[in-house]
């Protein structure tokens, strides 16, 4: 398979006033046209590598790599202006929450309408049609009623199918979603899962998949990293997921409940010391 992306030895380090930190310590891999999850604890360093793809690392953080290559951009040579042509177009970003990733006094259709290029939009009345049918393609039912919504009007799952739409407006190869289910119960995500994986699948797209769930990204991606302290310490085979052979992925899945589980107390993960550099 043909990569798309190529990040080789990523780091980005923060300067603060009593010490260097490494945030991302030398991470590397690739993505072609499928799906990639990456997993691991708050703070492991996935949210913060999924932004320096896109050049989007705080002012005060030192973005370093062998190579950050996006198709024939090199990322991290590339001016401001050069990354407007990427950034939001080749490459699009589903956030986390949509009541914050949204604006709140304007219109859902309008806010959609204006992830178009502007080298590619019609009349206003075409680039409505558009909307209304990528409001379609994402299961909302009734697309001219939610089109003249408010955000607050809608629901968390509705904002984020509308949110999967803004971004594939500019009709992206590379889609990053940074944990885009979590704020949402467990029937409404496997429908929000159900039509990422469609579009994904339709439009021949790269995926790549922020998550804490091991069980999610298992069954819904090809492959998984597992992130720990700014590295990658295991790769593999989402549906192998379970014989995974790193410590702390296996420390990760124990600590798993599960129906029927007849153990008194989850497991609690000891962390040793050697998986900083091992």
């Amino acid at each position: 398979m043909t990569a798309q992306l190529v990040v080789e030895d990523l780091r980005i380090r923060f300067h603060t006033a009593r010490r260097l930190v490494d945030a991302v310590r030398g991470v590397s891999f690739t993505v072609g046209r499928e799906k990639v999850g990456i997993v691991g604890e708050s703070g492991s360093g996935k949210s913060m590598t999924a932004r320096a793809i896109l050049r989007l690392s705080p002012p005060q953080a030192q973005v370093t790599a062998k190579a950050l290559r996006f198709h024939e951009v090199d990322l991290l040579a590339s001016t401001e202006r050069q990354m407007l042509k990427v950034r939001g177009r080749r490459i699009s970003m589903i956030m986390q929450d949509p009541k914050f990733a949204l604006d709140p006094v304007m219109r859902v259709g309008d806010q959609i309408a204006e992830a178009i290029p502007a080298d590619r939009r019609g009349g206003r009345a075409q680039d409505r049609e558009r909307v209304l049918a990528m409001l379609d393609s994402v299961h909302i039912r009734d697309p001219k009623r939610v089109f003249g919504l408010y955000p607050h009007e809608v629901s968390g799952g509705m904002g984020q199918r509308i949110m999967i739409a803004m971004m594939l407006m500019p009709e992206p190869s590379l889609l990053i979603a940074d944990e885009p289910t979590s704020a949402l119960d467990v029937t409404v995500r496997m429908r929000v899962l159900a039509i990422l994986d469609e579009l994904a699948a339709q439009r021949e797209l790269g995926l790549i998949f922020i998550s804490h769930d091991l069980n999610l990204v298992a069954s819904f991606c090809d492959r998984v990293l597992i992130m720990y302290a700014g590295r990658i310490v295991e790769e593999c085979v989402a549906g192998e997921l379970a014989r995974a052979q790193h410590p702390y992925t296996r420390g990760l899945l124990a600590s798993l409940p599960r129906v029927g589980d007849t153990r008194a107390r989850l497991p609690v993960l000891t962390r040793d010391p050697a998986w900083l550099s091992s």
